[in-house]
């Protein structure tokens, strides 16, 4: 496959969070994936670090894919202007429909909602639902409690340690691209 037939789930906030280091992250994953040709699949809110991750796609040439349910059209400012742009019903719909349309996921900073995606994702990983990456972006540590937490999980017998290879961690956005590269060559 060349690269320009991946997709590439992100997951972040709809805020910019406290470090702007998030917002410069989200940016620079946004032109990464536009570099590398690789679609966009994401919320299609054009709020916090959603849309710097969309403009910044779009900015640098790329394609994007947005799936956002109706209730949120409002409140995440349903970026209308992508190449695709899907309105759901309802939050399930919303991401299995990202999922469905996506070669790896990645997890930038974010709230409630990004966890949500990434356990689903996890979850369907661990029970051998498909064989994904997932990447979490670790910008300036904030996945570390998050790291943790899964370390835990199994050191206390609530899942097998093989669930900790089904998570990349990665530090920064160069990180980031070259192991994409690594999985869409495999």
């Amino acid at each position: 496959m060349t690269s320009n037939s991946h997709s590439v789930c992100v997951y972040c906030g709809s805020r910019d969070g406290a470090d702007t280091a998030y917002a410069t992250a989200a940016e620079d994953t946004g032109a990464m994936l536009a570099a590398n040709d690789w679609r966009l699949v994401y919320g299609a809110g054009d709020v916090g670090l959603m849309g710097r991750v969309a403009n910044a796609t779009q900015a640098s040439g790329g394609r994007t894919f947005g799936v956002i349910p109706t209730h949120l059209l409002d409140w995440e400012v349903g970026k209308r202007d992508l190449d695709t742009f899907i309105i759901t019903e309802t939050m399930h719909e919303r991401k299995k429909v990202m999922f469905m349309n996506c070669d790896a996921v990645v997890v930038l900073p974010g709230g409630a909602g990004s966890l949500d995606e990434f356990f689903e994702a996890l979850t369907w990983r661990q029970l051998g639902l498909h064989e994904k990456p997932i990447y979490l972006l670790n910008i300036n540590g904030f996945w570390n409690p998050l790291k943790a937490l899964l370390d835990n999980v199994v050191g206390q017998g609530f899942a097998e340690s093989s669930i900790l290879d089904f998570v990349s961690i990665v530090d920064d956005v160069p990180s980031l691209e070259d192991q994409l590269k690594t999985a869409f060559r495999a």
